[in-house]
Protein backbone atom coordinates (compact mmCIF):
# COMPACT_ATOMS: atom_id res chain seq x y z
CA UNK A 1 0.00 0.00 0.00
CA UNK A 2 1.50 3.28 -1.08
CA UNK A 3 1.26 6.44 1.06
CA UNK A 4 2.14 8.75 -1.82
CA UNK A 5 -0.71 10.92 -3.04
CA UNK A 6 -1.72 10.88 -6.60
CA UNK A 7 -2.45 14.10 -8.50
CA UNK A 8 -6.17 13.69 -7.86
CA UNK A 9 -5.85 13.57 -4.01
CA UNK A 10 -3.58 16.60 -4.01
CA UNK A 11 -6.00 18.63 -6.15
CA UNK A 12 -8.95 17.80 -3.89
CA UNK A 13 -6.95 18.90 -0.86
CA UNK A 14 -5.93 22.16 -2.55
CA UNK A 15 -9.52 22.77 -3.62
CA UNK A 16 -10.76 22.35 -0.03
CA UNK A 17 -8.00 24.64 1.17
CA UNK A 18 -8.94 27.26 -1.42
CA UNK A 19 -12.65 27.02 -0.49
CA UNK A 20 -11.79 27.46 3.16
CA UNK A 21 -9.55 30.45 2.38
CA UNK A 22 -12.37 32.07 0.38
CA UNK A 23 -14.80 31.38 3.22
CA UNK A 24 -12.47 33.09 5.73
CA UNK A 25 -11.95 35.99 3.35
CA UNK A 26 -15.68 36.44 2.70
CA UNK A 27 -16.58 36.41 6.37
CA UNK A 28 -13.96 39.03 7.22
CA UNK A 29 -11.80 36.75 9.35
CA UNK A 30 -8.64 37.33 7.34
CA UNK A 31 -9.03 41.14 7.41
CA UNK A 32 -9.74 41.13 11.15
CA UNK A 33 -6.81 38.86 12.00
CA UNK A 34 -4.55 40.87 9.74
CA UNK A 35 -5.48 44.15 11.42
CA UNK A 36 -4.93 42.68 14.90
CA UNK A 37 -1.57 41.25 13.89
CA UNK A 38 -0.57 44.59 12.34
CA UNK A 39 -1.54 46.34 15.58
CA UNK A 40 0.63 43.87 17.51
CA UNK A 41 3.49 44.40 15.07
CA UNK A 42 3.22 48.19 15.42
CA UNK A 43 3.21 48.10 19.23
CA UNK A 44 6.39 49.82 20.41
CA UNK A 45 6.29 48.02 23.76
CA UNK A 46 5.54 44.43 22.85
CA UNK A 47 3.17 42.78 25.36
CA UNK A 48 4.48 39.91 27.46
CA UNK A 49 1.64 37.70 26.27
CA UNK A 50 0.90 38.10 22.57
CA UNK A 51 -2.12 35.79 22.78
CA UNK A 52 -3.75 37.97 25.45
CA UNK A 53 -3.12 41.02 23.22
CA UNK A 54 -4.84 39.26 20.31
CA UNK A 55 -7.78 38.13 22.45
CA UNK A 56 -8.22 41.63 23.83
CA UNK A 57 -8.18 43.20 20.38
CA UNK A 58 -10.57 40.59 19.02
CA UNK A 59 -12.94 41.29 21.87
CA UNK A 60 -12.69 37.74 23.20
CA UNK A 61 -11.27 38.76 26.55
CA UNK A 62 -14.08 39.61 28.92
CA UNK A 63 -13.73 41.00 32.40
CA UNK A 64 -12.00 38.86 34.99
CA UNK A 65 -14.35 36.86 37.26
CA UNK A 66 -13.46 39.08 40.24
CA UNK A 67 -14.27 42.16 38.16
CA UNK A 68 -17.56 40.61 37.11
CA UNK A 69 -18.60 40.00 40.72
CA UNK A 70 -17.60 43.55 41.69
CA UNK A 71 -19.65 44.93 38.79
CA UNK A 72 -22.66 42.81 39.77
CA UNK A 73 -22.50 44.12 43.34
CA UNK A 74 -22.15 47.70 42.11
CA UNK A 75 -25.11 47.23 39.76
CA UNK A 76 -27.31 45.89 42.57
CA UNK A 77 -26.27 48.81 44.81
CA UNK A 78 -27.01 51.37 42.10
CA UNK A 79 -30.37 49.77 41.32
CA UNK A 80 -31.32 50.00 44.98
CA UNK A 81 -30.23 53.67 45.14
CA UNK A 82 -32.20 54.37 41.97
CA UNK A 83 -35.34 52.87 43.49
CA UNK A 84 -34.93 54.92 46.67
CA UNK A 85 -34.38 58.11 44.69
CA UNK A 86 -37.42 57.46 42.52
CA UNK A 87 -39.55 56.94 45.63
CA UNK A 88 -38.15 60.11 47.21
CA UNK A 89 -38.84 62.02 44.00
CA UNK A 90 -42.43 60.79 43.99
CA UNK A 91 -42.93 61.86 47.62
CA UNK A 92 -41.42 65.29 46.99
CA UNK A 93 -43.63 65.82 43.95
CA UNK A 94 -46.70 64.94 46.00
CA UNK A 95 -45.66 67.38 48.72
CA UNK A 96 -45.01 70.08 46.13
CA UNK A 97 -48.49 69.56 44.68
CA UNK A 98 -49.94 70.67 48.05
CA UNK A 99 -48.35 74.11 47.61
CA UNK A 100 -48.40 74.62 43.85
CA UNK A 101 -51.07 73.75 41.36
CA UNK A 102 -49.97 71.60 38.43
CA UNK A 103 -49.36 73.41 35.12
CA UNK A 104 -52.69 72.04 33.79
CA UNK A 105 -54.63 73.48 36.75
CA UNK A 106 -52.88 76.89 36.43
CA UNK A 107 -53.83 77.14 32.74
CA UNK A 108 -57.52 76.55 33.49
CA UNK A 109 -57.84 79.53 35.88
Amino acid sequence: MSLARGPRGQRASESKREQFRRYLEKSGVIDTLTSVLVALYEETDKPNNALDFIKLHLGAAGPEPADTETLRMELADLQQKYSLLMEENKELRNRLMQYEPSPEEGAQE
